[in-house]
């Protein structure tokens, strides 16, 4: 797998929605994963909200998507973020630590519930940025 670089949006309960008007308009394939899917970690009320969706189109666009996580504010026009994802984890590091420079770390990099190591952060100029490293299958 490359390294992909892809906006990511986030929505006040309605990713599941979205998400299948997306699909609908660029077609592909969807995969959603909601916070249940993760069984007692659900946080309460997040059962059936999405914690991450992929729209993959046939023509190679990318579009990520999630509910707003618990805590956090839902700001329309602010909802997005930068995705950076891949296997080459010396690489994406390599970017995490220069986007975090000088930045804001709201989630470390490091090992997440579904095991993939991640983090999110705002570079220097207030643009947040995800970097999620996935585990190579054996």
């Amino acid at each position: 797998m490359t390294s992909r670089l892809n906006p990511y949006i986030t929505f006040s309960g309605e990713a599941k929605q979205a998400l299948e008007f997306y699909q609908e308009v660029l077609g592909g394939t969807l995969n959603v994963n909601t916070y249940g899917d993760f069984g007692s970690e659900a946080p309460p009320g997040f059962a059936d909200k999405v914690m991450h969706g992929q729209l993959e189109s046939r023509n190679g666009f990318t579009l990520m998507c999630a509910d707003n996580p618990p805590g956090s504010d839902h700001k329309p026009g602010n909802n997005f973020a930068v995705s950076l994802s891949g296997d080459d984890a010396d690489e994406l590091r390599g970017y995490w630590n220069k986007l975090s420079d000088a930045g804001t770390v709201s989630v470390p990099l490091e090992r997440q519930m579904w095991g993939d190591v991640f983090g999110m952060c705002k570079d220097r100029f207030g643009i947040t940025w995800m970097v999620n490293i996935s585990e190579q299958q054996s």
